[in-house]
């Protein structure tokens, strides 16, 4: 999974990205505009006590690839320019995290003049609608020439799938938040539509707004959150310094400012909805691991993911759900009370599910 950080310059997305990734950019790198990505491991609590149980030799984390997209730059008015350069780069990611600036700092002003959250947020939207606009109408026409010369039935069944996305972009209405049938989805993912992808809006606070989200949520609530588009509050100049501390130290700096939760752990969970995904978990002396599927997923694709023999030489599936494990404290004592149980492939795996694969 990978997921793009974008923003306007200044917003602080670089920031975020540091603190996500506990990786320092030094300021000649951010001059070339050069992209910064790195993996990080999805903190897990399960894993962790798995871990404590099982002693093996070693842990893995699921993982995410995070991407600070540049690009983005200051045109000659002092606005932002959106690049064709940009926007490419913008595609390559499964969802966006859109760092929106709500802080003040006079040595580096808002490149327009002040902070506006609602005006900040469509700026990028309409130029993802303008871009999806664009690739829709060449799509059509083209298509259109194809059918003519060819009469291929499946081009044929583009054409209202792409009209009815036509009709919504006109509307000034991005794609994420219609409804599509799977099908539709399926064909729509191919064109990397830019409106389409799961959004999560970040909005970077001053530290005088700590516990103060609410004016703002309530606001992005009646015009932006949908079943596709959430959002997050995180304080930027806080996160890089608790970035910085050792899990104890941090702890005890975000219960001195009243933060609940830190921006990574906030970022992985919505992020995580936002996809539909889940995790899953095999366990034993060699290693605790957990692994990442969309959530629906059968056991014999869920075992599809460990190994691809797995999945074509898959029997049964041993399942005990974390919760059961940790209650009676070892898979005989599940299997005694009851909790452990074999499953066919149909069985719809759930999140937190322990796994063990029987193959041929």
């Amino acid at each position: 999974m990978q997921i793009g950080i974008i923003g306007l310059p200044l917003s602080g997305k670089t920031t975020l990205f540091q603190t996500l990734t506990k990786t320092h950019i030094d300021q000649s790198s951010l001059m070339k505009g050069e992209t910064h990505q790195a993996v990080i491991k999805v903190p897990d609590e399960r894993l962790d006590k798995l871990y404590e149980i099982f002693k093996p030799k070693k842990k893995v984390n699921a993982t995410i690839e995070i991407v600070d997209v540049v690009g983005l730059q200051k045109g000659e008015t002092g606005t932002p320019q959106f690049t064709t350069n940009f926007l490419a780069k913008v595609k390559n990611n499964d969802a966006l995290i859109q760092v929106v600036r709500l802080f003040e700092n006079e040595y580096a002003p808002h490149p327009y003049g002040s902070n506006d959250m609602m005006r900040d947020i469509n700026i990028i939207e309409s130029e993802f609608i303008i871009s999806d606009l664009s690739i829709i109408e060449n799509r059509l026409e083209k298509i259109k020439k194809q059918i003519q010369k060819t009469q291929d039935e499946n081009l044929k069944k583009e054409i209202p799938i792409l009209e009815k996305c036509l009709d919504i972009l006109n509307k000034e209405i991005p794609l994420r938040d219609a409804d599509f049938t799977k099908d539709e989805i399926k064909i729509l993912r191919a064109y990397q539509l830019l409106s389409l992808k799961p959004m999560l809006i970040a909005l970077n606070l001053d530290e005088s707004l700590i516990n103060k989200e609410d004016q703002f949520f309530d606001t992005l609530i009646k015009t932006k959150i949908s079943r596709n588009t959430r959002a997050i509050a995180f304080y930027g100049k806080i996160e890089m310094e608790l970035s910085e501390l050792s899990d104890d130290e941090a702890k005890s700096f975000m219960d001195e400012y009243g933060i609940k939760e830190s921006a990574l752990s906030k970022i992985i969970r919505e992020s995580y909805d936002l996809l539909g995904l889940q995790s899953f978990f095999t366990a034993g002396e060699e290693e605790v691991r957990a692994w990442t599927i969309r959530k629906g997923m059968n056991a014999q694709e869920a075992a599809g993911e460990i190994h691809s023999d797995f999945y074509h030489k898959f029997i049964r599936a041993e399942v005990v759900h974390y919760d059961d494990f940790i209650k009676y404290g070892s898979f005989a004592k599940a299997k005694e009370h009851g909790v452990w149980r074999l499953e066919g492939k149909e069985y719809i795996v759930k999140d937190g599910d322990i796994l063990v694969i029987r193959h041929n």
